[in-house]
């Protein structure tokens, strides 16, 4: 319980109720009474001795002010702007009090006005070109909000742009391995809140968040993002453009296996010729990306699926993939 003892006015004070019925679709009810009996039943409050209680469920997604409620003040999201690429310049800091369903919307504007961007201008149409692809940066804050942990009170989700890249840490070590974010199964810390994000229509519970990153950063032809873990946190890093010569010899492999998880899972190899794609590189340079898949393979990043094939026939997997890994090979 986030609060007990609660009256019907002060649950509806403390919560913004008419959020819970937009994001499902649903009418207003016209009673009070109505509009506390709906949202008891998703657990967002329940009955207590006296009154009314509301639950961390209830608070985290529809509280007006999360700071009403004492254990959950820190689980605000915090955005900050850097002047620059260290975190030592000059920043501006934004924090969005309101539980995750009330201000998801809202967050989501405030980054796209914060995003680096500029207009292009094609023929008589101007259109904005994003740094950083917006469905991108939307898909790695529901999952940061979502798969943070609840039970580290001292800490909450953050949100930091810099002028060449974006970061988001939440509380918590990731609960797979983070080489294997694209493939792993749909898991979660906190399944209610999960659902109920999904049901709102902010993400989707079916583990594909990160695979869908990872291919707006391939279509933007973008360095490939980096998943860390540093003590008690996970941290997911967006780059800006680089140019394939730009990147460093490590990045070329991380994209590279990034590639061959995204091509597995969707029942595809890895090949010269899809690896050029998510480069844009030219036919006439192959050789540039055939080294860069020769260094996947001696770092045991991925692994050619008949290695007698020839030059131009080979197909790659992700070392996870390779038969001999069921058995811990």
């Amino acid at each position: 319980m986030a609060a007990e003892g609660l009256s019907d006015a002060d649950v509806v004070q403390l919560l913004d109720c008419p959020t819970y019925f937009r994001h499902l679709g649903l009418p207003m009810p016209a009673s009070r009474r109505a509009v506390l009996a709906a949202i008891s039943q998703d657990k967002l409050i329940r009955r207590a001795a006296r009154g009314w209680a509301v639950t961390n469920l209830g608070a985290i997604l529809l509280a007006n002010r999360l700071h009403d409620f004492a254990r959950l003040g820190r689980k605000a999201l915090r955005v900050i702007r850097y002047a620059g690429s260290r975190r030592t310049n000059d920043a501006r800091e934004w924090e969005f009090e309101s539980g995750y369903a009330v201000s998801f919307d809202r967050v989501e504007k405030h980054l796209d006005a914060l995003l680096p961007s500029r207009e292009v201008l094609e023929g008589a149409r101007r259109r904005v070109e994003w740094a950083f692809p917006p469905s991108a940066v939307r898909e790695i804050v529901a999952n940061a909000l979502i798969h943070q942990d609840l039970e580290v009170t001292g800490a909450g989700p953050m949100f930091e742009i810099f002028d060449r890249r974006i970061e988001i840490t939440n509380p918590g070590e990731p609960l797979v391995a983070t080489d294997r974010f694209v493939d792993a199964a749909p898991q979660s810390r906190n399944e209610a809140l999960a659902s109920l994000m999904r049901r709102f229509d902010f993400c989707e519970e079916r583990g594909v968040g990160i695979d869908r990153v990872v291919e707006l950063v391939e279509a933007f032809q973008m360095p490939p993002p980096s998943f860390q873990k540093p003590n008690g946190f996970t941290r997911v890093i967006l780059y800006g453009r680089k140019e394939l010569k730009e990147m460093a010899a490590a990045e070329r492999v991380w994209a590279c296996y990034l590639h061959a998880c995204l091509r597995y899972v969707g029942g595809q190899f890895l090949t010269n010729t899809s690896l050029r794609g998510r480069f844009g590189v030219a036919e006439k340079n192959r050789a540039m990306i055939s080294r860069i898949i020769r260094q996947a393979v001696r770092e045991s990043a991925i692994v050619p699926v008949d290695a007698s094939a020839g030059p131009k026939t080979m197909r790659y997997i992700p070392f996870w993939a390779a038969p001999e890994s069921a058995n811990g090979g």
